[in-house]
């Protein structure tokens, strides 16, 4: 997998896009980034993702073991959706059942 902490993980513990603490911060080479924040407006967790200029997410957890599990397994569906290989058809598809799942 092509990630790497966001910033430099300069965002780590600082407020995210649903005011809460960022834990954890990664964006991935090809232009798509997951933050994991606690104590949001809306749930104990919040994990938010996009991939720059098609989609952005939010999906939501009530213990930090769920919001991390969630996390990780959202950032291989969003690996698996960048890569070389993948058309748009496939693309549309993977994009539907990700945010069906999440």
């Amino acid at each position: 997998m092509s990630w790497h902490p966001f910033e430099s993980g300069s965002t780590l513990g600082t407020s995210g896009s649903e005011s809460g603490l960022i834990l954890r911060d990664d964006e991935h080479e090809r232009g798509a980034r997951i933050t994991l924040e606690r104590d949001t407006v809306n749930a104990p967790f919040a994990i938010t993702c996009g991939i720059y200029g098609s989609m952005f997410h939010t999906a939501f957890a009530s213990a930090e073991q769920e919001a991390n599990q969630k996390y990780d397994e959202m950032k291989l569906w969003l690996d698996r959706m960048l890569g070389d290989d993948v058309n748009e058809a496939d693309y549309l598809n993977q994009l539907q059942e990700f945010v069906n799942r999440f």
